[in-house]
């Protein structure tokens, strides 16, 4: 006798709980906030890239590798393991789109992480083929014209960090304070835009950011929810609080891959909604992956922090 179908109620509470998480900022972490808008700025100059005569397909059947670019100490979107292993939920998404490709090309596909320091250079390795494929950017009409988006991999938004009780996550409560930033950010055009009054003090990384307010240099740290979130459990970081309840500004994120590879996007796009649709229906081993970033035991999931 055939198993009965998941009911609708169970189906819809599966779906609200990712999306309460989701909303709270997790999915695949949105970096335009913590990336300076070099990135933006080059897709902006630079004219549009040219086909590439070989595309990611090809070289996955070729090679038995996809390349994924990113940068190594966003967590939970990817972290480098002194023995140099990477995780996060970037390698998962990367890791399904890899098992995807292996079906396509008839041969095991790994994944191999290309480190980034440099933000300016994320979209550059994907249009000079240095790289197959980068996770986490938000959709904006400036990287568009150098690359193609996937599917959205989930949702993250901009909002602040700071000693819990210190603010009540207005921007009126801004006013006056000094408040760390990523240099050129989101979150640095956030603030200036909502709480003129406020003096945003400028940092390359959110990392930093948040060792300042640890040493009383800033009094708060404004940028993207997940990676804020990921770097308080990474350093285990007590009394600290994400606010407000939703956030300043909220966006979806997404992969982004060389342009005009449609063989590529399909089968990115098909590994994304295979992933997320194995979520929602509780397939055990796809619940127990996500969830080890982006659930209850996950940076989300602490209540100091979580939103």
């Amino acid at each position: 006798m055939a198993a009965p179908k998941r009911s609708f109620s169970k189906r819809s509470s599966r779906l609200a709980g990712l999306g309460r998480r989701l909303a709270a900022g997790v999915g695949a972490l949105g970096l335009l906030a913590v990336m300076p808008a070099a990135v933006q700025a080059q897709s902006q100059t630079k004219p549009p890239a040219k086909p590439q005569l070989e595309g990611a397909v090809q070289r996955a059947a070729r090679s038995g590798q996809l390349v994924l670019s990113g940068f190594a100490d966003v967590p939970p979107l990817m972290m480098v393991s002194p023995q140099g292993q990477p995780s996060g939920y970037g390698i998962l998404v990367a890791e399904r789109i890899a098992a995807e490709l292996s079906q396509a090309v008839g041969r095991p596909v790994s994944v191999r992480f290309a480190p980034i320091s440099d933000p300016a250079s994320l979209v550059n390795s994907i249009t000079s083929g240095k790289a197959d494929l980068a996770c986490g950017l938000p959709f904006s009409w400036a990287v568009d014209m150098q690359v193609d988006f996937s599917l959205p991999i989930g949702l993250s938004g901009v909002r602040l960090l700071a000693p819990t009780g210190r603010f009540d996550g207005s921007p009126a409560a801004l006013s006056g304070r000094r408040i760390g930033v990523v240099r050129q950010s989101l979150g640095e055009t956030e603030l200036r835009g909502m709480q003129p009054k406020a003096t945003p003090v400028a940092f390359d990384s959110l990392k930093a950011a948040v060792a300042a307010m640890q040493a009383g240099t800033v009094e708060g740290v404004i940028g993207d929810t997940i990676v804020l979130a990921g770097l308080v459990r990474q350093q285990g970081l007590p009394g600290l609080e994400l606010s407000p309840a939703l956030p300043y500004e909220a966006y979806a994120v997404s992969c982004v891959l060389a342009e005009n590879d449609s063989a590529f996007r399909n089968v990115v796009n098909l590994a994304i909604a295979r992933l997320l649709q194995g979520y929602l229906d509780g397939q055990p081993d796809t619940v127990t992956a996500v969830n080890r970033w982006l659930g209850p035991a996950s940076a989300l999931g602490g209540c100091a922090v979580g939103g």
